[in-house]
């Protein structure tokens, strides 16, 4: 009997021995994958909790550029640095022009910009890629929201040809009458209009205005491009310089990702000729993107929205962010973290917490070839 009281005792002890390493291995893990106890990378993450595989991927990894995808890699290289404990991923968020820029000196392994590359940038990325070239990888899009600050207004439609007049200066103030139009009922104050626009060289920008020439062809004369052209304005740098502008000025409009639009700031709704109009959403993005066409060639995927689209829901100022990258030549020593981190974005996990945060998953039809070319880069 004692022999069996003390066996009962020690299987009991063991029992809460496993329990107690099962409860320890359980707090040090999450679902974006585990770090390596060793010091070093793991192949890949913990399995069944992260599409993320560090494979070889070490050392600093720079990259630079557009200032509407910041939110996003922010929280994937959380996400991906958790995993891949041997990696650190810096990445500046300076603007797409500077982006494109640093990628053809040879200064980050990658760039991310709203814009595709034009061919003298094509031209002068192949100093750096050596045997290949820059190619567009479309990672990540997302509404640009026309965010107001207007006291007493909380609901504000307009259409194209009145956008494109606010921002060239020809309407003037919120009681126009082209605006009451748009907006019966509305309390509209005789109040002087404020727009911000970029003064950085922007993808925003570029992709705002293309909407502006696309759907509004008689109000907006300009030729478009990152840097802004109108005259007048309040001007201020990044995505977030606009948005504090915006928030500061009551009167204040302003284009930005949608993801800063917060804090107090109303979102226009779009007169598109739809039956409602349309607010910037993620779905009302990815809605967008997936009726876009591929006009890139060979491994380069830029794509060509139609900013004048009628579709249900569908918002058409909407931007697709690319990482641009080399398809060949890319350096040795960042190849395996450029490699995975890639990976990770257009994953289905990378891709899924898009939406969470304000921004639209790349449709499978396109991220699906992303994959494949990430796979191939040498």
């Amino acid at each position: 009997m004692k022999l069996q009281r003390m066996n009962r005792r020690a299987l009991t002890l063991g029992a809460l021995a496993v329990s107690g390493a099962l409860a320890l291995t359980a707090c040090g893990s999450d679902d974006t994958g585990t770090k390596n106890s060793g010091g070093g990378n793991s192949s890949s993450a913990a399995a069944g909790a992260s599409d993320i595989k560090c494979d070889d991927a070490k050392g600093q990894l720079l990259a630079d550029g557009s200032s509407a995808q910041k939110n996003a890699i922010d929280a994937w290289v959380k996400n991906f640095t958790q995993a891949c404990n041997g990696v650190q991923v810096n990445y500046k968020g300076s603007g797409s022009g500077a982006g494109i820029t640093a990628f053809t000196q040879g200064t980050v392994a990658f760039a991310g910009s709203d814009s595709a590359l034009k061919p003298e940038e094509v031209t002068a990325s192949k100093k750096v890629c050596t045997g290949g070239q820059g190619i567009d990888l479309p990672m990540v899009a997302g509404p640009i929201a026309v965010a107001y600050n207007l006291s007493g207004v909380e609901n504000l439609v307009l259409d194209a040809p009145t956008l494109a007049k606010i921002f060239d200066g020809k309407i003037k103030n919120w009681n126009d009458a082209a605006i009451a139009k748009l907006n019966p009922g509305a309390k509209l104050p005789d109040l002087q209009i404020q727009p911000y626009h970029r003064s950085d060289e922007s993808g925003t920008t570029d992709n705002f205005t293309k909407y502006l020439i696309a759907a509004a062809p008689n109000d907006w004369k300009y030729e478009g491009g990152k840097a802004w052209q109108a005259k007048g304005g309040q001007s201020a740098s990044g995505s977030s310089g606009v948005a504090q502008g915006v928030k500061q000025t009551n009167g204040a409009i302003g284009y930005m990702e949608l993801s800063y639009a917060k804090d107090g700031l109303g979102t226009v709704a779009l007169n598109t000729g739809a039956a409602a109009p349309v607010k910037a959403s993620s779905e009302g993005a990815t809605k967008a993107v997936a009726a876009a066409k591929v006009v890139g060639t060979g491994n380069d995927l830029a794509l060509k929205i139609d900013y004048t689209s009628k579709a249900e829901g569908a918002y058409p100022i909407t931007l697709v962010t690319y990482e641009i990258v080399c398809d060949k030549g890319n350096k040795a020593d960042t190849l395996p973290a450029t490699k995975a981190f890639l990976r990770y974005l257009a994953s289905e996990q990378g891709q899924g917490i898009l939406s969470g945060i304000d921004y639209a998953p790349i449709p499978d039809s396109i991220i699906t070839k992303v994959r494949t070319t990430v796979e191939g880069l040498s």
